[in-house]
């Protein structure tokens, strides 16, 4: 379709025939994300707040359906690239953050964190390095003050104010310390997201919303005594990036209940089940 057919069609979703707009409704969304930009030309053209309403929420369906389809693309593909997961979700409510941008931070912060690396470094001084550069230069912290704030699922967010919930802040660091060659992945533990340090005999964890705080397995023994629990394996062994990005979409769907925002929280649902297989539930 040409530009001028496309804007005629657009012009007929005010039509007072409602079949007529409808049709034209199907006929965009049909069409796909493409049409998004002749329709937010549309939008800045008219003066009608019920077509600029309509209009509004076309661009929407049509991003949350394209969102639906990559999500899904991402896990089919083998879930490979956790940023990349991780940005999928920051899509949801950002749709215009470029992938790109958030690359170049992460990559700046490789650079600092990378500068402090020495050659054969015990896994504590690495952990601590990094906790240096992310915690007392960078001043990378929990975000304890507004801590179900939908703000702390949005990885660009995060990097922005550098304030965010255990999940997001784990990624950073996770993503930053396999760069720098470390054996650091996630754990599920309940209520908390933290990561473990792994390699050859050697395991510890780390606690990255207390500011890289290290745990043993003792720790981790007594938080799950505390909540009276059974020790699984899940509970000390690394997880993931599917899982990872799972529980983002979970706590962020939890983010907007508690907002009581129940449509949000549906549609990030039905992202959550778009990854999720139903012989293994979340």
């Amino acid at each position: 379709m040409t530009k001028k057919e496309i804007k005629a069609m657009i012009s007929l979703l005010e039509d007072h025939d409602n079949e007529v707009a409808q049709h034209v409704e199907q006929r965009i969304v049909a069409l796909g994300e493409g049409i998004i930009p002749f329709l937010e030309e549309e939008w800045e053209e008219t003066l009608d707040s019920d077509l600029q309403k309509k209009i509004e929420d076309l661009i929407h369906n049509l991003q949350f359906e394209g969102l639906h389809a990559r999500l899904k693309v991402w896990k089919e593909s083998g879930a490979e690239n956790l940023l990349e997961g991780m940005w999928l979700v920051n899509s949801y409510m950002y749709p215009d953050v470029e992938f790109a941008d958030i690359s170049r931070t992460m990559d700046q912060l490789y650079f600092d964190a990378w500068t402090h690396m020495k050659d054969e470094m015990h896994p504590y001084d690495q952990v601590k390095s990094l906790n240096n550069v992310l915690f007392r230069e960078k001043r990378f912290s929990a975000n304890t003050k507004n801590f179900h704030s939908p703000a702390n699922s949005m990885l660009h967010l995060v990097l922005e104010s550098k304030r965010g919930n255990p999940l997001t802040l784990c990624v950073i660091y996770m993503t930053l310390a396999q760069r720098l060659g470390m054996p650091v992945f996630g754990v599920n533990l309940p209520n908390l997201f933290i990561l473990t340090y792994k390699m050859d005999g050697v395991q510890f964890y780390i606690n990255v919303y207390n500011k890289g705080l290290i745990l043993s397995k003792a720790d981790i023994d007594n938080y799950i005594l505390q909540l009276n629990l059974n020790p699984i394996d899940i509970f000390y062994e690394p997880c993931a990036n599917l899982d990872i990005i799972k529980r983002a979409l979970r706590n962020l769907a939890f983010s907007f209940e508690k907002m009581d925002d129940l449509e949000k929280a549906t549609e990030v649902t039905k992202l959550l089940a778009a990854i999720t297989d139903e012989d293994n539930p979340v």
